[in-house]
């Protein structure tokens, strides 16, 4: 694998940054995670102006144009010959001091790694996966964005650890005033009769992209899509569940802190919107 970094390509093995990177340092950058499928990059557009969002929030000023990350991101895929993988995108604030002033970061470091990923284990997939709510509550907007895509995932990993340590893979993150937000890496939504139900962005769940493509796709097959407010008990009595990322795709989930989901398989549509989705992957993208 050769790994970019600042305009160059690097082996794997030798790609480093420098410890005095704020992004290692401090947590200081954003990232997008961003798949390819069938020579195709899905969704980059979207993807890089969610990463100018990001960078906007904490005041980096990138040092590329969005046509420039596009077209970095489709030479590191052929760089790799990546036609269906995984590329993550950093930036982080660059090399500084000690201290945390970001104004002491002369430059910010581009990194584009494209490869492989396995986020959950297929079989999970065709049967389901069992996840639990976590006592570490989603981080409050006023403390930092949920928005934000920044390197600084610690809330997300706290409440990972607490889901490996109860057997599962995934957990549901509330906020402070006991809202279903999102997953530690993934969006969450229900079925519930004819609606397909997502917390809302201010719950503090990421605008995700698969997010937005599911949100689509749902309205599309006749499903009504909502953002309202959702409560475990709206979890526990639903009639399906599924998580959404781009490294998951669309995870279906039949059991709830022990409450199971439905019939306990994965529902009708939820098998619906993973055939469309796949079908809208291996069909669009920006060429590699």
């Amino acid at each position: 694998m050769k790994v970019y970094i600042d305009g160059k390509y690097y082996d794997e093995h030798k790609a480093c940054v420098s410890v005095f990177d704020h992004g290692l340092l401090y947590g200081d950058g954003i990232f997008e995670g961003i798949r390819a499928y069938n020579g195709r990059i899905f969704k980059l557009k979207e993807h890089i102006d969610r990463l100018f969002c990001s960078a906007k929030a904490i005041l980096l000023d990138l040092p590329l144009s969005h046509a420039e990350f596009m077209q970095a991101t489709v030479a590191a895929c052929r760089k790799n010959q990546i036609r269906d993988g995984y590329i993550r995108l950093v930036v982080t604030r660059g090399v500084g001091t000690l201290g945390l002033n970001p104004l002491k970061c002369k430059r910010p470091v581009v990194i584009i790694i494209a490869g492989k990923i396995q986020v959950y284990p297929p079989e999970l997939y065709a049967r389901g996966m069992d996840i639990i709510t976590v006592p570490t509550t989603r981080n409050l907007h006023s403390a930092l964005n949920p928005a934000i895509k920044s390197l600084n995932y610690l809330n997300n990993i706290l409440a990972k650890i607490e889901a490996n340590n109860s057997g599962v893979e995934e957990a549901v993150m509330l906020n402070a005033e006991g809202y279903v937000a999102e997953g530690t890496a993934d969006n969450l939504f229900i079925v519930k009769g004819d609606a397909l139900l997502t917390p809302p962005l201010a719950a503090g769940a990421l605008y995700g992209i698969t997010r937005q493509t599911v949100m689509e796709l749902a309205g599309t097959a006749g499903l009504r899509v909502g953002e309202p407010n959702l409560t475990r008990y709206d979890l526990f009595n639903a009639d399906e569940c599924f998580l959404t990322g781009s490294g998951a795709e669309i995870m279906p989930v039949v059991k709830i802190d022990g409450r199971m989901i439905g019939n306990g398989k994965p529902g009708r549509w939820t098998r619906r919107l993973v055939a469309d989705y796949r079908n809208l992957t291996n069909s669009t993208g920006e060429p590699i």
